[in-house]
């Protein structure tokens, strides 16, 4: 856990950026200490990622805004319910337009269009609708970047591919922080993205030796290439173990005897 110091100094950081996180009381494993909802800019001030349908949140969340002069706009990095489910009450007390990928919005998101101060970045892989939103040096970056661990990948044809393209294509940003879904702000940016993809080719390399010397079973190849996922954790490796498999199906390196999870 981070001491108060580091905190308050976290909060001064990006205070000079003109951002202020305010954190949802939803902690799990997979959202870790809670859903970070982002709030840039003043009068007006703009949304990144609502979260989930607390009260207590949303009352957190009006009243960074009334401090800032209002609200201008919601973006959504993606529409999983920890990052949207609070959009309908936020807006019946504060309206304003919705940029996302998909859904009921006033703004379809698409790679390098614009929503006020916010530029959108297509970043699937964690999910399809999936996009980072650059502010200046500033990225929101959902859950592509995770201010603690890595990021699950969807299972689905193409994620893996167009999840490392994403990473790739962040790293050509001249940014100077990392606001992510959940877990604190990354400051070394250009560090964490190319530690993020190493992280999934070295899982590549671990399966394909997993391969090499016949392992064939989902059992086995997580056993191999995710030997360091706690067994809480074990069901969501799976998911990315698939994300995997179809890459390298497409790639052509996958055996045809190989078992693939079921869902």
């Amino acid at each position: 856990m981070r001491g108060e110091s580091e905190v308050d100094s976290e909060k001064r950081r990006l205070a000079a950026h003109g951002v202020t996180r305010v954190r949802a009381e939803n902690p799990s494993p997979l959202t870790l200490g809670g859903t970070n909802t982002w709030v840039v800019g003043a009068n007006p001030a703009w949304v990144i990622d609502p979260g989930p349908a607390l009260a207590s949140h949303i009352e957190a969340l009006q009243q960074a805004l009334e401090r800032r002069g209002g609200l201008g706009g919601i973006a959504l990095t993606h529409d999983h319910p920890d990052h949207s489910e609070a959009i309908g009450l936020l807006r019946e007390c504060m309206p304003a337009p919705l940029a996302a990928g998909r859904g009921e919005v006033q703004v379809r998101l698409s790679d390098g269009c614009e929503f006020g101060p916010l530029r959108a970045l297509f970043t699937p892989g964690h999910a399809d609708d999936h996009f980072a939103l650059i502010c200046g040096p500033v990225c929101f970056t959902g859950d592509a970047v995770l201010g603690e661990g890595t990021a699950f990948i969807a299972p689905e044809r193409g994620a893996l591919a167009g999840y490392l393209n994403g990473l790739e294509r962040l790293r050509e940003q001249n940014l100077e922080v990392l606001c992510p879904g959940h877990g604190p702000a990354i400051w070394d940016v250009q560090k964490t993205l190319s530690h993020y993809i190493e992280h999934r080719l070295g899982r590549e390399r671990r399966l394909l030796t997993a391969l090499s010397e016949g392992r064939r079973s989902v059992s086995e190849l997580l056993d191999s290439a995710w030997s360091d996922v706690p067994a809480g954790l074990r069901a969501v490796a799976a998911l990315t173990l698939t994300a995997h498999l179809w890459k390298l199906k497409e790639q052509g390196m996958l055996p045809d005897d190989v078992e693939w999870p079921s869902w």
